[in-house]
C-alpha cells in the first residue's frame, strides 16, 4: 500500500462522525487481557502465553480466541471460562485507563462539532457505566454495547446504528482496534483506521490492507 498516499486521502476527507470502539481502542486493557487469560490457563493446568502471542492471536469471536489459547471446551465450558474471564475483569477493570492522548482526542472532535458513538463488544450496562467511571460519557451522542458478557460478535448494531447516521460514508470514520473493527466498519458502509497497541498486532491489522496508526494521538491529522 502507498502509505503517504492512503493518509493523504483520508486527510482531505472532511468527518463529520466518529464511531469509536472502546476495549483496546480508547481503553488500555490489554496487558489486563493478558494477566486474566493468563490466570485461567494456570488454572486449567495450561501453558502460559506472552503479551506478543496475546495480540497475535486474539480474535473475534472470542470463543476462537480461547480455543487458540490451548482451552478445550469438552473439559471446561467457554461459558463457564468467559463468567470467570469476565469476573476477574470486572474486579480489576479501574486498575486500568484510557489510552494517553485518547481524552485529548474525543475533546478536539467535540471543538470541531464532529459527533461521536461508541460501539463495543463489552456488555451495554459495564460499558455505560465505565464510561461515566473516566467521565467522557459527554462526548458521545450514542453508547452502544452487547447485551451478554461473552464478546461475540457487534455487527448487528453496527448496522443498527449505521441506520441513525444520516452523514454520507466519506463523512464517518470508525476507529478500532482489530479486523473484527474493519468488518463491522465494512458492513456499516464506512470507513475504518485500526489502532496497533490494541488487542491485535500492527501485522495482523495490516494484512488486509487496512490504514493502520501505531497511536491514537495520530487521529489528529484526520480531524
Amino acid at each position: 500500500m502507498n502509505w503517504p498516499t492512503e493518509l493523504e486521502k483520508y486527510m482531505n476527507r472532511k468527518i463529520k462522525y466518529l464511531i469509536w470502539d472502546w476495549n483496546g481502542t480508547l481503553f488500555n486493557d490489554v496487558q489486563l487481557g493478558v494477566d486474566i487469560i493468563n490466570n485461567l490457563l494456570k488454572i486449567n493446568n495450561l501453558p502460559q502465553i506472552t503479551y506478543n502471542t496475546y495480540r497475535d492471536i486474539f480474535t473475534f469471536p472470542v470463543s476462537d480466541y480461547y480455543k487458540k489459547a490451548g482451552f478445550d471446551f469438552s473439559k471446561t465450558s467457554f461459558e463457564v471460562l468467559g463468567k470467570s474471564f469476565m469476573e476477574q475483569y470486572e474486579k480489576r477493570k479501574y486498575e486500568m485507563n484510557l489510552f494517553e492522548g485518547a481524552r485529548d482526542i474525543l475533546e478536539l472532535a467535540r471543538s470541531k462539532d464532529i459527533k461521536q458513538s461508541v460501539l463495543s463488544a463489552y456488555k451495554h450496562d459495564t460499558l455505560v457505566e465505565i464510561l461515566n467511571h473516566y467521565r467522557i460519557s459527554e462526548y458521545f451522542e450514542s453508547i452502544n454495547g452487547l447485551d451478554n458478557i461473552y464478546a461475540g460478535s457487534k455487527e448487528h448494531l453496527g448496522i443498527e446504528l449505521r441506520k441513525t447516521i444520516t452523514f454520507d460514508k466519506d463523512e464517518i470514520l470508525f476507529v478500532g482496534d482489530t479486523l473484527h473493527d474493519a468488518d463491522v466498519a465494512n458492513a456499516m458502509d464506512v470507513n475504518c483506521v485500526l489502532i496497533s497497541n490494541g488487542h491485535q498486532s500492527a501485522e495482523k491489522l495490516k494484512a488486509n490492507g487496512n490504514l493502520v496508526l501505531s497511536d491514537i494521538r495520530e487521529l489528529k491529522n484526520f480531524i
